[in-house]
């Protein structure tokens, strides 16, 4: 688990391709590495990868054909900047929110504005992910926690203050850029426990085409009162 609190920036220092996947050497940047052992898990722009072997002040990690399909590891290149975070210990504050390092797909930048001191940024969602994200919740972008400001059908904004700019690869987006990902937890755990009361046994790829939560069915579940 991670906080989305973005720790250090690195960069890719070498990627080995190995049939249909690869590994991936990325340097750690001021990041402390001193109790890193293999094993342990580092998100990397919100990636969760499993070190694999370290070598100095770096670390190498094997992904999959399953991560590269799903986010945007596939476009790394050497030298890439990306934003770094150890795992959380159970002695740590959570600055941000619950993260898992499972990105949940591939979204795009849009617009980039100033408003300011801050600058603004429109993401373009999945139709399939906008429905966990929500006004003033939290969102997981490149494994930085954010506050989502503005919706719409989809497409959500997010507002960056210049100390989150200069720590994280924010500053460096461009729009047509391609970020990561990851929703929060509690809306996906909270539709999976509606759907479960309602009895439904459907496969988790029909629910990603098909459920849908509607004021209708929430006022059946009792979470709201029933319409007239």
């Amino acid at each position: 688990m991670f906080t989305g609190i973005v720790e250090s920036l690195g960069d890719v220092a070498q990627i080995v391709r190995k049939g249909g996947d690869l590994s991936l050497k990325v340097r750690t940047g001021s990041l402390s590495m001193a109790e890193v052992v293999l094993g342990d898990s580092i998100a990397t722009n919100g990636v969760c990868l499993t070190v694999t072997r370290l070598e100095g002040d770096a670390f190498w990690a094997d992904v999959s054909a399953e991560t590269l399909a799903h986010t945007t590891l596939s476009d790394w290149h050497v030298g890439r900047r990306v934003n770094l975070e150890k795992a959380l210990q159970p002695h740590s504050r959570l600055g941000g929110h619950l993260v898992s390092g499972h990105v949940d797909g591939v979204g795009e930048v849009l617009a980039i504005w100033p408003d300011a001191r801050s600058v603004r940024y429109r993401i373009k969602s999945v139709p399939a992910l906008m429905r966990y994200i929500a006004l003033k919740g939290s969102v997981c972008i490149d494994g930085t926690s954010l506050t989502v400001t503005a919706l719409r059908d989809d497409t959500f904004e997010l507002s960056i203050v210049p100390h989150t700019a200069q720590k994280t690869v924010m500053e460096s987006y461009q729009v047509g850029d391609k970020v990561n990902i990851e929703v929060d937890q509690i809306a996906r755990y909270l539709e999976r426990l509606l759907l479960s009361n309602q009895g439904s046994l459907v496969d988790t790829v029909k629910e990603e085409k098909d459920s849908s939560i509607t004021e209708a069915f929430l006022a059946e579940q009792g979470f709201m009162g029933r319409r007239r």
